[in-house]
């Protein structure tokens, strides 16, 4: 299970929180469970659940420096941001 922070309206958190007293659950469950009606009512689109693939690397022109140099390069100090 993954843990996350959300920010909700303190009117709509309060209705919530009472909700889920109201039910003896808690906010958390009650959370887990509106997520999961939601995706049954607005199931994702035919073809969008294809696997993640990074975009293409943008073209960034030559590089400023000679390969045999980058080393050097990346570990000095006056150079270093």
């Amino acid at each position: 299970m993954k843990r996350t922070q959300i920010q909700l309206p303190d009117r709509l958190y309060e209705r919530l929180k009472t909700q889920a007293a109201d039910e003896e659950s808690s906010l958390a469950e009650l959370m887990r469970k509106a997520g999961e009606y939601y995706l049954s009512v607005h199931p994702a689109p035919a073809g969008q659940s294809r696997p993640w693939t990074p975009p293409a690397p943008l073209a960034l022109g030559a590089f400023l420096a000679p390969e045999d140099q980058w080393r050097e390069l990346a570990h000095d100090s006056e150079t270093a941001p």
